[in-house]
């Protein structure tokens, strides 16, 4: 269908993905230059085409992957001027044909056959709480045109991402922290309080912080609404209860595990609704070998999957080709083993750290990026096991939080990157202020709807850190090269059914106890009762050769100096001893600092 008359709209082919946007308040257009330097920096993000719409005060940008409806007719921006609404949008709902067929019956009549007309229709036909309806991931924005009116949305898990600045007589927003830097107009003066969380909670920034202050990001599972004169008005459409219902007293062990494999079950048959073929992330672990297994299970034959690795360093294993192997062969799934050594790694470095939305310390980043280079060759879309750990139970820290009578002390002494004491020692007194990340835990541990410690730690564990951590390094890496990564354990409905089971059915046995027994029935038991591993990169854990020479040039840099943040002995002391300063959970303090350098700089900020 055609734009409405006053507006412009434009499409050519680019290798991107992502949306984008400017709103005005003081009655001048929207800059289009502006949407061009925001949707050039996301250009990385992936392929298929771009468009950009005009009408009014608001001007739209986007990047498209094409996933579901291959045609141009599902381009976007996508205006629909019957019904005076347009929209961007990026992520992919899993049930958008049941809804289609639910608004066709109501009247509703379609030009396209994918899941961004139907989000449109949805939103007509139900107003704000249409989001509640939706099945998958998603970030987007919505315009009435007569009205002026502009709904942002993001999915309950935050695996979409959505960040937003004001500006001198507006507001934008982007999926990404460097599309926005890019137009110009931003604060980009340190936020203290979010990087005293990224220094202290595990170099987690909660939304809607960031390191800037004058950029935040969309709270997960939330819509914040603008009206034309620039108010605005946010609602959290969900709060997941991290506790059993009454009737959930009547199940057995058994039954709950019966549950847990129907939600997974389902969970990754949504995330086969694609027009292309869909692979699978397969680290070696249970979750992701579960992953195949129940895509095995549900038909799929010639399975594409994907492991990395990376040279040992000492005593610390850099693969875990042993146990992904057993899974590749046991279902016969067209298997690629992806080996790095440190001599690729490195050059990357610099490429993987402009990919990132906000700095991000985790070693596995460069892993990510260098995996995600190699899967695009072979599919454009991938499952993962990503979340299994938060939402049953995985961590160390979870079985001693089930006795724990003093819960903000027990979970920032196993979770904490440094105490208050440490931080005083690191930040200058300009910068170091009140001990805000306890504070932040604090909160959010007396929030209703988590009873005893050990829920508390896993709702902010679910709700908080999984989604300012790993769910946002693998959207940032895999989306680096148009990839685009799904996570079944991520389903809303496997979060909420994982909350409600009893904590002392996840934690037992190592932890993820009702869904090691669970998983029996789909794999092998040589992987679910192997010792835990992660995703490994040993050499930013343990600082080496060219990896520390990187460190040390970033720490001991003019600019790091000049920025007057952090005291120069505390900095003296990590360089003189890397290995000796490591964090509760085995992250390098030298690191973390050098990283959040590495990312200011890249960044020009």
């Amino acid at each position: 269908m055609r734009p409405p008359a006053g507006s412009t709209t434009k499409e050519k082919a680019k290798r991107v993905c992502g949306i984008c946007g400017e709103v005005r308040f003081d009655g001048e257009r929207p800059s289009l230059a502006a949407i061009d330097a925001m949707m050039q920096t996301m250009a990385p993000r992936g392929p298929d085409a771009s468009g950009v719409s005009a009408h009014g005060a608001v001007a739209l940008g986007h990047r498209r992957l094409k996933i579901i409806d291959l045609s141009d007719s599902a381009r976007q921006p996508m205006v629909d001027p019957d019904l005076g609404l347009s929209i961007v949008y990026n992520g992919a709902i899993y049930n958008y044909r049941e809804l289609r067929a639910e608004l066709e019956d109501k009247g509703y009549r379609f030009f396209s056959q994918g899941d961004t007309e139907v989000l449109l229709k949805a939103y007509h036909a139900f107003g704000d709480s249409f989001v509640e309806r939706l099945q998958g991931m998603f970030a987007f924005a919505i315009v009435e045109r007569d009205s002026g009116k502009v709904l942002l949305g993001r999915d309950r898990l935050g695996i979409k991402p959505l960040y937003f600045a004001k500006i001198s007589g507006g507001l934008r927003f982007a999926s990404t922290l460097p599309a926005l830097l890019s137009a110009g107009g931003v604060d980009t003066q340190i936020d203290s309080v979010a990087l005293h969380h990224y220094l202290s909670f595990h170099s987690v920034v909660p939304a809607p912080r960031t390191l800037l202050a004058g950029v935040k990001k969309l709270r997960p599972g939330s819509v914040l609404r603008i009206d034309k004169r620039g108010n605005q008005t946010e609602h959290v459409y969900w709060e997941p209860a991290f506790e059993p219902r009454a009737e959930d007293a009547r199940l057995s062990f058994e039954d709950w595990q019966d549950r847990v494999l129907a939600s997974l079950r389902t969970a990754v048959e949504r995330r086969l609704v694609a027009d292309v073929p869909v692979g699978v992330l397969l680290s070696g672990g249970l979750d992701s070998s579960l992953v195949v297994g129940l895509l095995a299970e549900a038909g799929q034959q010639d399975l594409s999957t994907f492991s990395i690795g990376f040279e040992t360093v000492g005593q610390e294993r850099g693969d875990e080709f042993q146990y992904s192997d057993v899974i590749a062969n046991h279902f016969s799934t067209n298997h690629h083993q992806i080996f790095v050594d440190s001599s690729r790694a490195l050059p990357n470095l610099q490429r993987c750290v402009q990919q990132m939305s906000e700095p991000m310390v985790s070693h596995d980043n460069i892993g990510f990026y260098l995996l995600s280079e190699e899967v695009k060759k072979h599919v454009k879309v991938v499952q993962s096991g990503q979340g299994a750990d938060e939402i049953f139970a995985g961590y160390h820290w979870y079985p001693p939080m089930l006795k724990s009578e003093q819960a903000v002390e027990d979970y920032a002494r196993v979770f904490f990157d440094r105490d208050h004491a440490e931080m005083a020692r690191l930040l200058t007194p300009e910068l170091l202020g009140g001990d805000a990340s306890r504070a932040f835990v604090t909160e959010h541990f007396a929030r209703a709807g988590a009873p005893r410690p050990v829920d508390k730690a896993l709702r902010i564990d679910t709700t908080v850190m999984l989604i300012d951590d790993p769910v946002k390094r693998v959207d940032n890496m895999t989306m680096a090269f148009g990839l685009e990564a799904r996570v079944p354990f991520l389903d809303h409905e496997v979060v909420e059914l994982a909350a409600r089971v009893p904590a002392e059915l996840k934690v037992a046995g190592g932890g993820k106890h009702v869904l090691k027994e669970a998983s029996r029935r789909v794999i092998p038991s040589q992987v679910i009762d192997r010792p835990k591993g992660y995703f490994p990169v040993p050499a930013l854990k343990y600082l080496r050769g060219p990896f520390l020479e990187l460190v040390k040039t970033a720490v001991t840099s003019d600019r790091f100096k000049q920025r007057g943040w952090f005291q120069q002995d505390y900095v003296e002391g990590l360089l003189e001893n890397p290995d000796a300063h490591l964090t509760p959970l085995r992250g390098s303090k030298l690191w973390q600092l050098a990283l959040l350098e590495l990312w200011l700089s890249t960044h020009e900020l």
